[in-house]
């Protein structure tokens, strides 16, 4: 190979590991420059007292025959709502009838052996009487002495309480201002952990404000739950991206 061979062989080689050189230092810097960040939950909760109750009472009847059904039910509403007019409750709801048909006399039912078909009442009503209750620490109460009375005077029915809660919205940026504190604080500590600095933020999302405890279910279970079911758990969950600084 004569000498001008030598040269731009050299030259190649030279030119090349310039262009490497340049390439690695680009990568270093892309590398050092890539973001490092740490992604937080933080959780708030409040309790919430119910503002209101209602006490349902849930009038069913069967029967092959709709009048009969239609009757009974009546019959029972009328007991019951002058029951209940003799207790002081005058703002007695009750709803419209709702008639079932099930177009047929028999079901399928397992005898431990096999299926074999059982009479039954092709027709099912239903009415419900319904009652509010403003003092709500009291009205579970006042659902079972009903309870108690109608199975005593032989107008069995189903007895329930429920609760509404007031308008969760108006305690939902208190909720989040304290998840979002939360949320720093278990970012500052794995950012001391990873001997880092935490920095900005990121991103930010914040669930939606929902009630958990006796009467509702999350899948992250509240710090403890209510005795009372007029008191339940209002909670937010915030999560957040925090950039990492060294």
């Amino acid at each position: 190979m004569d000498n001008k061979s030598n040269l731009i062989l050299g030259a190649c080689i030279a030119l090349g590991l310039i262009v490497l050189g340049i390439f690695i230092n680009k990568g270093l810097q892309s590398f050092s420059n890539k973001e490092r960040v740490v992604t937080v939950k933080g959780l708030a909760e409040q309790d919430v007292k119910a503002d209101n109750a209602t006490i349902v009472i849930d009038i069913r009847f069967t029967s092959d025959d709709p009048k009969s059904i239609v009757s009974a039910i009546d019959s029972r509403v009328s007991k019951i709502s002058e029951y209940l007019r003799r207790k002081g409750y005058g703002d007695i709801k009750v709803s419209n009838l709702n008639l079932f048909d099930s177009k047929s006399y028999y079901e399928q039912k397992w005898n431990g052996e096999r299926y074999v078909d059982v009479k039954k009442d092709r027709y099912s009503g239903s009415k419900d009487i319904r009652i509010d209750i403003k003092d709500v620490e009291t009205a579970g109460e006042i659902s079972n002495t009903i309870n108690i009375d109608l199975i005593n005077n032989n107008l069995s029915s189903d007895v329930n309480c429920s609760y509404q809660f007031p308008e969760l919205n108006s305690i939902k940026p208190k909720l989040i201002e304290e998840s979002t504190k939360n949320a720093r604080i278990a970012g500052e500590q794995f950012a001391k952990d990873s001997k880092s600095k935490l920095g900005k933020i990121k991103t930010a999302s914040q669930g939606q404000i929902s009630l958990a405890g006796q009467f509702y279910s999350e899948e992250d279970a509240v710090s403890d739950i209510p005795n009372e079911p007029y008191i339940q758990k209002a909670r937010v969950v915030s999560t957040i991206v925090f950039f990492l600084e060294d």
